[in-house]
């Protein structure tokens, strides 16, 4: 006579009951997880392994099964699958050593073209020269399992990320001359402010002296504006049709212009000249529209890179011409243009005004340019810098 199987006591917490019957409730989780949590739930009802099994439509011993597994790690730990052995992995962590530093490696180093490794690639090699190598088990090797090693080690060979070398030693120098001359920009606006404000009279007897007047500009140049015209006319947006303009995939090239400009930090007046080309030349010209644009006892400070115009010998020679004290550069490090404060004037002026841009010349593009320079002058914006101006102090 076969022995009777005793029931049981599995003993749930409230917040375990909770869970369960949250989860045997569930239309997202696991089938096999929902099924074992009804069984838990209607054991602790009825702790009969056949009735139970009866109801749920499975077999006794395997609500057994999943009684034992909660009463020894736990209802909720029963839930889940037991870890199975698997298969013993056939490729040895030597080998995966091996690949991994072939991948560290470029693949023209191993008499190949490619200047990267692909997938496709570095399976290949291995299968050819891994078992002469004294790995055997990657003689079968396959593109899937290359990209699981390497995943796990975190190897990408087959992308480059760009960084910039430091090429500059004088860099936190040149950084900190530059925040100076924003630094002064902060301390006159505030002068400025202060002495705009009312209910403030001289007392008698004193005077106050006015010191040299300032004009602080951040200049930079942007070259290479397109002259790009249409072949056929833009198509204006139809309610219902099409709710953007159309546009012909043709275009006519009609050259390219360089923008120089500056913008006054303090008034945020922007002074800009527009040519074919960016030379020392055209510096200087610029540098002539300042001189006419300022009284002549009005010091003029330009942030600006070390172009080769900037420090030419013909830019030296019309500097040295100039009154003393009457122009004063200060140049950012070397890959330190962002830095300028120009730049973020330029990204607005290139999504404004510049994007789309359709003109059937250079002389209509030019035009285009400066009218916008025009407009951004009636409604000025002073610009003002913040990163790191606190050190400047």
């Amino acid at each position: 006579m076969a022995r009777r199987r005793r029931a049981i006591e599995l003993a749930m917490s409230d917040e375990e009951i909770g869970s369960l019957t949250a989860l045997s409730r569930s239309r997202t989780e696991p089938a096999r997880r929902v099924e074992r949590a009804r069984m838990l739930l209607a054991y602790r009802d009825n702790p009969s392994f056949f009735a139970v099994g009866r109801s749920l439509g499975v077999h006794h011993q395997t609500v057994e099964r999943c009684v034992e597994r909660a009463l020894a790690y736990g209802p909720l730990t029963a839930l889940d699958d037991r870890p199975h052995p698997g298969k013993e992995p056939t490729i040895t962590p030597e080998a995966k050593a091996w690949l991994v530093s072939l991948a560290c490696d470029k693949a023209k180093e191993h008499g190949y073209p490619h200047e990267l490794w692909t997938t496709r690639l570095l399976a290949r090699h291995a299968r050819e020269h891994g078992p002469a190598a004294g790995h055997e088990c990657l003689a079968r090797l396959v593109q899937g399992t290359v990209c699981k090693i390497l995943g796990q080690e975190e190897i990408k060979p087959h992308k480059v990320r760009y960084y910039l070398e430091r090429r500059d030693a004088a860099f936190e120098q040149k950084m900190a001359q530059v925040l100076c001359v924003y630094r002064e920009v902060q301390i006159l606006k505030k002068t400025a402010a202060k002495s705009k404000k009312p209910g403030k009279s001289k007392k008698p007897g004193k005077s106050n002296k006015p010191g040299k007047s300032v004009a602080i500009v951040s200049y930079d140049e942007k070259p290479g504006i397109q002259a790009i015209a249409t072949t056929a006319p833009d198509l204006p947006p139809v309610p219902g049709v099409h709710p953007t303009f159309a546009r012909d995939h043709e275009y006519k090239r009609h050259g390219t212009l360089s923008l120089l400009a500056g913008i006054d930090l303090l008034t945020g007046k922007v002074h800009a000249l527009v040519r074919d080309r960016h030379r020392s030349r055209e510096f200087i010209e610029f540098l002539n529209l300042l001189d006419a644009a300022y009284p002549p006892s009005t010091a003029i400070k330009l942030i600006l890179d070390n172009h080769s115009a900037h420090i030419s010998r013909e830019t030296r020679t019309w500097l040295a011409a100039q009154p003393p004290g009457r122009f004063e550069f200060t140049f950012t490090p070397k890959h330190g243009s962002w830095l300028n404060l120009i730049e973020g004037f330029f990204s607005k002026f290139a999504r404004s005004v510049l994007r789309h841009i359709r003109v059937a010349s250079k002389h209509e593009l030019k035009q285009r340019i400066m009218a916008g320079i025009e407009d951004l002058n009636r409604h000025p914006v002073i610009h003002t810098w913040s990163y790191k101006l606190a050190e400047a102090a």
